[in-house]
C-alpha cells in the first residue's frame, strides 16, 4: 500500500510527542535527517524496549527520539572511522577535547591535504578526532573512501572547523550511556531484535542513473563511504530480513528513495511518498542530486 504525503491525515503528519528538543548530530552526514524528523518521529513508537539503528551515519533519529528507549540502543554502521566517533564520544570524551582543540587551533586549507593524506591513526580516539575534523572540513560534509585503498579522497569544503562543544559532548554523552556501538554489517546487528523492540533503518541510497540506455554515470554517488559500496544485492536482502522482522513482531521504519525498485522489494509495507528538498551541490553535472527529490518512508507491518 503506497500513500502520498496528503494523503497521511494532517494530525500525523504535525504529530508530536512527549519528547525534548532533538540533540542536533555532532556528525554532518550525507542523507542525514534532520529535517525530516517531523515526517519520520509520528511513525516510531513512542515505547520503546530495545532500539536498532544499523546505519547510523549522524544519528539524527536515534538523537530524538532516544528517550522513548527504556532499554539498550544497538547502533552501528560499517565505516569504522564513523563508529570510532561515536564510541569515543561515548567512552572517551576526556581523551578526544584535546584532540579536537588541537585540530581546531590547526586548522587551514593545507592542513586538511595534509591530514587527508596520512594514514589513520590505529588508536580509537585519534582516529575518532581524525574524522571529525575531515568531515567537518570536507566538500559537503562528505566522507567518500577509494574502492581501492580505502583512503578519504574528499576536496577541502573551503570551511573552518567548528568543533564540538561541551553542552554537546555532554548531553551525546549522556544519551550514550545505554547503547552500544560496534563497527559491523546490518545483517548481524538485526538478528537480535525481539517483539518490543524497533528498528530504524536509512541505508545508503542506491545512485539513481541520469540516461540507463546511454550514460553509465549515477546521479550521486553517496552509497560509497566505505570502500565497500553498498548494492542493489544489499538492498534486496535487506527487504528479506525486513520481512523476516515483520514475522517475528519487531516494529521497523525505513527511509529510502522512493523508486519503482523500492516499492516491489515492500510489497507488503505501507509507504508514504513525498519529495524533499535536496540542497547538496555539486562539482559535475553528472552528481547532481536532484533539487527535489523522492523519499519514501517505508513502514513495517506486524
Amino acid at each position: 500500500m503506497t500513500l502520498s504525503a496528503l494523503d497521511v491525515p494532517s494530525s500525523a503528519q504535525h504529530k508530536t510527542t512527549a519528547d525534548p528538543k532533538p540533540i542536533k548530530p555532532f556528525i554532518r552526514w550525507v542523507g542525514g535527517k534532520s529535517r525530516l524528523l517531523p515526517r519520520i518521529l509520528p511513525h516510531v513508537p513512542t515505547s520503546i524496549k530495545n532500539y536498532y539503528e544499523p546505519f547510523i551515519g549522524g544519528g539524527a533519529v536515534f538523537l530524538a527520539c532516544a528517550t522513548r528507549v527504556s532499554g539498550r540502543s544497538h547502533l552501528a554502521d560499517l565505516n569504522e572511522h564513523l563508529v570510532a566517533a561515536w564510541v569515543a564520544m561515548k567512552d572517551h570524551q576526556s581523551e578526544l577535547r584535546p584532540l579536537l582543540d588541537w585540530y581546531l587551533k590547526n586548522d587551514s586549507k593545507e592542513f586538511y591535504y595534509e591530514v587527508r593524506s596520512t594514514t589513520a591513526p590505529s588508536c580509537l580516539v585519534e582516529k575518532a578526532a581524525r574524522f571529525l575534523y575531515l568531515n567537518g572540513v570536507s566538500w559537503n560534509h562528505l566522507w567518500r573512501e577509494n574502492s581501492r585503498t580505502g583512503a578519504m579522497n574528499v576536496p577541502w569544503g573551503d570551511r573552518r572547523f567548528k568543533g564540538i562543544d561541551d553542552i554537546t559532548m555532554k548531553a551525546i554523552g549522556a544519551i550514550l550511556a545505554k547503547a552500544d556501538i560496534v563497527a559491523t554489517d546490518f545483517r548481524a546487528v538485526l538478528a537480535g531484535a525481539t517483539p518490543g523492540d524497533f528498528v530504524y533503518l536509512d541505508p545508503p541510497y542506491l545512485p539513481v542513473f541520469t540516461r540507463p540506455d546511454i550514460e553509465k554515470e549515477p546521479t550521486a554517488k553517496f552509497n560509497k563511504y566505505t570502500a565497500k559500496t553498498f548494492e542493489m544485492t544489499d538492498l534486496i536482502e535487506l527487504a528479506e530480513i525486513c520481512a523476516e522482522l515483520s514475522r517475528r513482531g519487531v516494529q521497523w521504519v525505513m527511509s529510502n528513495r522512493d523508486t519503482a525498485s523500492v516499492h516491489s522489494l515492500f510489497p507488503d509495507a505501507e509507504i508514504v511518498s513525498f519529495t524533499t528538498h535536496r540542497s547538496l551541490a555539486a562539482q559535475s553535472h553528472r552528481e547532481v542530486e536532484a533539487h527535489q527529490s523522492p523519499e519514501a518512508i517505508i513502514i513495517g507491518r506486524i
